[in-house]
C-alpha cells in the first residue's frame, strides 16, 4: 500500500467549494491531511467535505472580496485547527473583458481575490503561534496567462502574474520561518465551470483552445498532485518556484 504523502499534516485550503480547490482537498484528503477548506458557499463547501476521505476537517465560508474581513473570520476557527503545515491559495476569479471596459473596479475584484486574500492568509497562517514548530508548505494556483499572457484578461493576467512574482519575494522572508513558498501555473482544466463557458461558445473555438494544448485539456487531479508534491517532504528542496503543469500550453 501506498504511503500517505500529508499523513496528520493540517492543511488550509481556500476555493475548496469548486474546481482545483476541491479537487485539491479530496486528494488531499485521500493521503491522511487533516483539512480547514475556506470557501464563500455554504452548500457547496458541505458538498466537498462529504467527500473527502475520513479525518479531522473543517470548514469556514468567507468572501475572500474583502481581504480585510479575513483574519476576524479566520482566528477563532484556527484556534481549534491546530498547528498549519500547509497552505494551498486555489481560489480565484477570472473577468474576460476588452481593455476599454476594465475600470478599476474590474483590476479591484480580482486582485482582491487572486493576490490580496492569498497574501493576507499567508501573513496570518505564517504567524508563529499558527505554524508548525517544523515549518510549513504554501502553495499559490497561479496561472500560465500569468506568463504568456491572452487578449482580453489583462485584469487576470496580471494578477496571475503578480502572484507568480509574490511568491518569489514570500519564499525568501518566510525562510525563516521554515516555510517553502511556490506557485502552480495551470493552463485550461476541465472542470464544471470551464463546461458551463464551453456550452456558450461555437465547437470551432473549443477546437482551436484543444490545439493550443499538445496533450489536451487538463484535469484538476492533475494539478492536485502537484499540490501534493509541492506540500509533501518530497519536494523539501523546493521554494520560489512556479511550477507550469499547462499540457505544453507554453511550449508553443
Amino acid at each position: 500500500m501506498m504511503q500517505e504523502q500529508l499523513l496528520s499534516r493540517n492543511i488550509v485550503i481556500s476555493g475548496g467549494s469548486s474546481g482545483i480547490g476541491k479537487e485539491c482537498a479530496i486528494e488531499c484528503s485521500k493521503q491522511g491531511a487533516n483539512l480547514l477548506i475556506i470557501g464563500r458557499n455554504a452548500l457547496t463547501l458541505q458538498e466537498t467535505m462529504n467527500s473527502l476521505s475520513p479525518g479531522c476537517h473543517l470548514s469556514l465560508v468567507i468572501d475572500l472580496n474583502t481581504p480585510d474581513e479575513i483574519e476576524n473570520n479566520l482566528l477563532g476557527t484556527l484556534s481549534t485547527f491546530g498547528k498549519i503545515d500547509g497552505f494551498v491559495h486555489s481560489a480565484g476569479i477570472e473577468k474576460t473583458l476588452p481593455f476599454d471596459f476594465s475600470k478599476p473596479p474590474v483590476f479591484r475584484d480580482v486582485f482582491n481575490v487572486n493576490v490580496f486574500s492569498g497574501f493576507e492568509l499567508s501573513r496570518i497562517l505564517s504567524n508563529k503561534k499558527y505554524i508548525s514548530p517544523n515549518g510549513a508548505s504554501f502553495v499559490f494556483i497561479a496561472s500560465i496567462l500569468g506568463v504568456v499572457g491572452r487578449a482580453g484578461t489583462v485584469a487576470y493576467c496580471s494578477s496571475k502574474g503578480a502572484v507568480i512574482s509574490g511568491v518569489k519575494a514570500l519564499a525568501l522572508e518566510l525562510n525563516r520561518k521554515k516555510i517553502r513558498v511556490n506557485a502552480i501555473s495551470p493552463a485550461i482544466v476541465e472542470t464544471q465551470l470551464t463546461k458551463t463557458i464551453f456550452e456558450g461558445i461555437p465547437q470551432e473555438s473549443i477546437q482551436c483552445l484543444t490545439n493550443m494544448h499538445p496533450l489536451g485539456f487538463g484535469r484538476a487531479s492533475d494539478i492536485a498532485q502537484g499540490c501534493i508534491y509541492l506540500l509533501s517532504e518530497e519536494s523539501r528542496w523546493i521554494t520560489g518556484s512556479n511550477l507550469i503543469i499547462d499540457g505544453g500550453y507554453s511550449i508553443q
